[in-house]
């Protein structure tokens, strides 16, 4: 097993200088300025943008976090779709509320959302999965996400079963997978500067469906 130096470790940092965030700058909606960044994030060739993390909590609290993908948003919250028996969803259907965390190294950036998380309707999972690639769809029908499996093979045996059984076929949403939808409580933007003195404006929900604008400390 390689070693990593403690010394190499400590020595690890970057200044940041690219950007900056003052309260002028800043959309008075969360939604829109979110916009903004995500399609700077598209300019600059972000490798996958809408990779985010997103960190769920038992019913004891205890966290978990992993990589997913969003596939939409607007100013209802934002989106992504899985496994509904998967950690993830197990976690969801015990405790609804979450975190989600871009970051995005190219432009110093990273966003923070923290909400609570309902189910997207099965017309709106339905019409989604369709869109997906035909092993996109056989892979959903074939993964029991999060379990136990014994090998890599037994896998791809049901992979290879499901996608002799249904080719030139309609592939049917498992009614175990589909959408999440986080509704924000609170969207922190995070610009990095140098002297680790970055810009944080943070945008809470208050009555009315209001969003107040805050800036924090670094």
């Amino acid at each position: 097993m390689s070693k990593i130096e403690k010394t190499t470790l400590e020595n690890l940092r970057t200044d940041y200088q690219k950007h900056s965030l003052a309260e002028a700058d800043v959309k008075k909606e969360p939604f829109e300025q979110f916009g903004i960044w995500f399609n700077e994030a598209l300019s600059a060739e972000v490798m996958e943008p809408n990779a985010m993390t997103l960190a769920t909590a038992s019913k004891e609290g205890i966290p978990s976090a992993r990589i997913v993908l969003l596939k939409g948003f607007d100013e209802k919250g934002f989106s992504f779709y899985t496994n509904y028996l998967s950690k993830k969803g197990k976690d969801l259907a015990k405790n609804p509320y979450a975190s989600i965390v871009f970051f995005w190294p190219e432009l110093q950036r990273q966003i923070r959302i923290d909400g609570k998380i309902t189910k997207l309707s099965k017309e709106e999972s339905e019409a989604y999965f369709y869109t997906r690639p035909f092993e996109s769809r056989i892979g959903a029908i074939s993964s029991p996400q999060s379990q136990v499996i014994p090998n890599r093979e037994s896998l791809e045996v049901v992979y290879k079963n499901m996608d002799a059984k249904y080719q030139g076929k309609h592939v049917p949403k498992p009614a175990h997978w589909g959408g999440y939808i986080l509704s924000p409580l609170s969207i922190e933007f995070w610009q990095g500067r140098p002297s680790r003195l970055h810009d944080r404006m943070k945008y809470v929900l208050m009555e009315k469906g209001k969003w107040k604008i805050e800036r924090l400390a670094p």
